[in-house]
């Protein structure tokens, strides 16, 4: 399924694990651009800005190329325009598959074209069944789940975890008030469900070429099944899709548990978090939690803004003091020490695989050593009759 050559994936994997070990200093910066130089790697752009660039550069390649196929079929216009976003979503299909034969991985041309595949073939769905909201994003999903698992494209598995996101609440649509007002509960489960069968297939994966794409799938149901059932979203989704209004002395049903679940669910992230020092978790929590503050005070005001964010800020002072003055001289687990590597594994994996690689160190060899042992000679190991 993978258009890319799996030994420049690996060599990927190989320059990674380098460039976290020289962070980590164990290698040298030397050693590091050795690695470099005599893997072949993607031509790729860490720099977003530059990355920005090329897919400005790839858009207005794309939509030259767009407008040059308008120009021949503006003959016929009911019909063009009938099929022109399909054959649009063809050039992008196309052009992404050239560029990624050329090694293009999140270089920016390529990001132009499949994302404009994956936008023309919504517009195409569109045009024909009249703006029917779920076949289209059932269709958004099918094509940005496709250039996710043969392009190794991260935007690509963003685009689908919104796009089947969509087509659930456009599905629970379809129910009238009833499909509304239990819109909170089926997106709760629905985060649950995705997010077990992504830390499954993480589990599961043998080569982490699929990796970062199910990481990113995982923290996007941590973040929709805490906004599911978060008091402020439900109560505001409640007034504009319902139209119920919550008088003074009122309020939305079931608002017990959305309250508890708007401070229970960040609790349980940050303990998780800490438990099995999930980084993504752990920001993820931190912003739930800044998020729950921020419901609460948006309802119920109870002290001035300027006096409740200098409390915060004393609580955060005092909690972040306690917290390194107990972790300071930990060696190991939860610790305030530096982190000269960001996965524990890493060593593990890459000491093999780039000196195999790239230094191409051989076994050492023994070889007879030039002193003589025993008898009571300059070596020693034992005693004769000699001096």
């Amino acid at each position: 399924m993978i258009v890319y050559d799996k030994k420049i994936l690996d060599n990927e994997i190989l320059v990674d694990e380098a460039d976290t070990l020289c962070k980590g200093g164990f290698i040298s910066k030397e050693q590091k651009k050795f690695i470099k130089k005599e893997l072949p790697v993607f031509k790729s752009q860490d720099n977003i800005l530059v990355r920005i660039g090329f897919f400005l550069l790839g858009s207005l390649l794309y939509s030259s190329i767009c407008g040059a196929i308008t120009i021949v079929g503006l003959s016929s216009e009911h019909l063009y325009f009938q099929i022109c976003c399909y054959l649009f979503a063809a050039i992008g299909f196309v052009g992404a598959e050239l560029l990624a034969k050329q090694n293009y991985n999140n270089h920016g041309l390529d990001d132009a074209f499949i994302l404009g595949a994956i936008l023309n073939v919504g517009s195409a769905i569109a045009i024909t069944t009249e703006g029917y909201e779920s076949v289209i994003a059932f269709f958004i999903a099918v094509a940005s789940i496709f250039m996710f698992l043969r392009y190794l494209h991260l935007l690509s598995m963003l685009v689908f975890c919104l796009a089947i996101t969509a087509f659930l609440f456009f599905q629970m649509f379809q129910f009238g008030d009833v499909g509304r007002a239990l819109l909170p509960f089926a997106a709760m489960i629905f985060a649950a469900i995705f997010y077990f069968v992504t830390k499954k297939l993480i589990s599961q994966l043998t080569k982490s070429y699929y990796l970062n794409g199910l990481l990113l799938a995982k923290s996007f149901c941590l973040v929709l099944f805490y906004l599911s059932c978060n008091y402020l979203v439900v109560r505001e989704l409640s007034e504009e899709l319902l139209g119920t209004e919550v008088k003074p002395g009122t309020d939305i049903p079931f608002a017990f548990f959305f309250y508890g679940f708007t401070f229970i669910v960040p609790t349980v992230y940050l303990v998780q978090a800490l438990k099995t020092k999930d980084r993504i978790m752990l920001w993820i929590s931190f912003l739930a939690i800044a998020f729950s503050i921020y419901t609460i005070r948006f309802y119920y005001s109870i002290l001035p803004i300027e006096v409740a964010l200098t409390l915060g800020g004393l609580v955060l002072f005092v909690i972040a003091y306690f917290s390194i003055k107990k972790l300071k001289e930990k060696e190991s687990g939860l610790t305030f020490k530096t982190d000269r590597i960001n996965h524990s594994d890493a060593l593990l994996n890459a000491e093999a695989l780039v000196v195999a690689s790239t230094f191409g160190m051989k076994p050492e060899v023994k070889t007879a050593s030039p002193m003589e042992f025993g008898d009571g000679g300059f070596s020693g190991g034992g005693s004769g009759g000699s001096f």
